[in-house]
């Protein structure tokens, strides 16, 4: 979002010195009588949305691609400062009342006529946890052009909306954007998700958000929060394991929405938008998703991830957007020469979309991005220009920001939000992109109707990673249906239809996967087989004599472990659907890397040493030793085909 530099910087100056209700389901559509549809509002997709490798994808498997813009409003408007009453305490001059902004102006009909016009197919609806708990009604000059939603609540009104928007064939994704009902996104209180809240608080109310709406289908995803970024003393972080830890909080509210709430959700996890000081000589910068290569979600539901990032011309990889008091030396992303973007950009998000095949591997929305009808600057419509281009040619998904704004007559003058792709005067006059004099308007035609990959995707083998660094990842439904199945111990589990693949030596990483042809292994409705000791080694089968070997039995396959410390404490194996080869070969992988070529499924465990079986076998066991040196951690994988055959040649020699 758009933010109040000035503000930031005031406040930022300052703090450098210092620190030497339960409401009722979904409302119905604003009018009883039926809608028309028209071409437009035909049905062109089929809900729920799911994912496929680097693509989104529709219940038929087709290719949808989010062309998204965010009506704001919700989220809040006030800047933190004046007479909430007084519209000139409002970003912009415009109150929105805790609602989307324009329904004042405009019937809502013809709003979402103007949406499509412009070529949109889904919609980023941002709101506060403020407006979930709102009882009191929006004035009813806030509605004015919509006297239908007279009386209601802030959320009420976005219940309207969200309707609204499904009914005429929008994807809606909800954003959670601020935890209070005020613009964003400097210091403002809402740097991140527990700002103003705990954790549990702020998942509680995306449980909430997502049953809510859990029988609107056209609801797909669950967009977690908004600029995660630093407050006055603390950065975020992104695998920390503390209070402030961002990968951690979005994979438990994932797994919270998907398993208690709507499994058919898309989850989107933005990188974090700032840490450290601005200031020259400090740590400082913009992390955005670079952390997720090392350190990626795996979800409890595969094929609901979404990576999200924000990129704003003003801003840089390392500077905040601030001017005077805040601002370094560091280049903004429109000082950038046109390879130096390209490439920043990549390092920053595009490849977590463009390198395929890896634990990371999701699609990427760039769900901000903007800037005002007004700009005059050379660098700032360049920047533009090349953004948008980027957007075409990696065939990215995206958002701009904003949708709707206000103006005082038909010219969008004086007041209002320019950056906005549709203004509306009090009359209702319509001025943007789609009215002639915009200087945005071919960079957004050639955006919205560029040549993009469409129709059927083809199922792609999925690469996850597990950790244990903190906490628990049971992934696997299956699994935590048994209950605590190594009580004490640090417990890993790939999700179901997913085989455990590669282990690291140390840090408890392991990797998963339903390579090589993306189909699952396991037998569904069987349980899994903890495995404590050498029962299922066969007699003359010996495969690492010596060391402590935790083997499937006959006919399953290795899912997850659990660690006690550094050692090995038990292994889980879930039968399989299919029979399974039994010869095969053991990986050796406390002494260096022992990986296949090509690096399938990426580097899950970044400066480890790491074992990892072929794509097109399975680990029926793992080995480990309490010998010095050693202290139980895994040492090999015992590693075996799929079907029939040998894994990938003979056993591995000892030196």
């Amino acid at each position: 979002m758009k933010t109040s530099l000035r503000t930031v910087s005031r406040v930022l100056a300052l703090c450098l010195v210092l620190a030497g209700l339960a409401l009722p389901a979904a409302a119905a559509a604003l009018t009883a009588h039926p809608r028309t549809r028209t071409a437009h509002t035909e049905d062109r997709w089929t809900a729920p949305l799911s994912t496929r490798g680097r693509y989104i994808v529709d219940a038929e498997g087709r290719r949808f691609r989010l062309k998204s813009a965010n009506w704001d409003g919700a989220q809040g408007s006030w800047t933190g400062s004046g007479d909430r009453d007084d519209p000139a305490a409002h970003h912009a001059g415009q109150n929105s009342h805790g609602i989307p902004l324009g329904l004042d102006r405009v019937g809502i009909r013809r709003l979402l006529a103007d949406f499509h016009a412009l070529g949109l197919n889904s919609i980023r609806l941002p709101f506060s946890n403020e407006m979930i708990h709102s009882t009191a009604p929006v004035p009813d000059a806030a509605v004015a052009a919509n006297p239908g939603l007279r009386g209601r609540t802030p959320l009420q009104v976005f219940d309207a909306v969200v309707a609204e928007l499904t009914a005429d064939g929008f994807a809606v994704i909800l954003n959670n954007h601020t935890n209070t009902t005020r613009w964003c996104c400097g210091l403002d209180g809402n740097e991140r998700w527990n700002s103003a809240q705990t954790t549990r608080q702020w998942a509680d109310d995306w449980v909430f958000m997502a049953r809510r709406y859990r029988d609107n289908a056209r609801v797909v995803g669950a967009d977690l929060y908004n600029e995660v970024r630093r407050d006055v003393w603390d950065d975020p972080n992104w695998g920390l394991g503390d209070a402030h830890d961002w990968q951690a909080a979005s994979q438990q509210a994932a797994d919270r929405l998907l398993t208690e709430a709507n499994p058919r959700l898309l989850v989107i996890i933005e990188g974090i938008n700032w840490t450290g000081l601005p200031v020259d000589g400090l740590p400082h910068g913009r992390p955005t998703l670079t952390p997720a290569r090392t350190l990626s979600h795996t979800l409890v539901v595969s094929g609901k991830l979404v990576y999200s990032a924000h990129f704003y011309g003003y801003t840089g990889p390392h500077h905040s957007g601030a001017t005077g008091i805040g601002e370094t030396s560091d280049p903004r992303y429109q000082d950038l020469s046109a390879d130096q973007l390209r490439a920043v950009l990549y390092d920053q998000a595009f490849y977590v979309a463009a390198e395929t095949g890896k634990h990371f591997t999701a699609p990427l929305w760039v769900s901000e991005f903007g800037i005002g009808a007004g700009e005059q600057g050379a660098a700032g419509r360049t920047w533009f220009a090349r953004l948008t281009d980027q957007l075409i040619a990696h065939d990215t998904d995206f958002a701009y920001w904003p949708l709707v704004g206000w103006s005082t007559d038909a010219q969008g003058r004086p007041a209002g939000d320019d950056w906005a792709l549709l203004r509306y005067d009090r009359a209702g006059n319509r001025t943007g992109v789609l009215d002639g004099g915009d200087w945005r308007t071919p960079a957004w035609q050639r955006l919205t109707t560029a040549p993009q990959t469409s129709g059927p995707v083809a199922p792609v083998p999925s690469w996850h990673m597990l950790t244990t660094d903190h906490t628990d990842l049971v992934q696997s439904l299956t699994a935590r249906e048994q209950g605590d199945w190594d009580e004490g111990a640090r417990k890993a589990a790939c999700p179901d239809g997913e085989r455990l693949l590669g282990l690291s030596h140390t840090q408890g990483r392991g990797l998963c996967t339903d390579a090589p042809d993306a189909t699952p292994l396991h037998r569904p409705g069987a349980a899994p087989v903890v495995v404590r000791d050498e029962r299922y080694v066969p007699a003359g089968g010996d495969w690492a004599p010596g060391y402590r070997k935790l083997q499937c039995p006959d006919g399953q396959f290795l899912t997850g472990y659990s660690l006690r410390g550094t050692s090995v404490s038990a292994a889980l194996c879930a039968p399989a659907r299919t029979p399974l080869g039994t010869s095969g070969r053991v990986v050796w992988f406390d002494r260096g890397d022992s990986r296949p070529p090509g690096d399938p499924g990426g580097d899950f465990a970044y400066g480890h040493f790491k074992g990892q079986c072929p794509s097109d076998a399975y680990a029926a066991g793992l080995a480990s030793t309490q010998r010095p040196g050693h202290l139980g951690r895994p040492d090999a994988l015992l590693c075996r085909p799929l079907a029939g055959g040998a894994a990938g040649g003979a056993r591995k020699a000892r030196s």
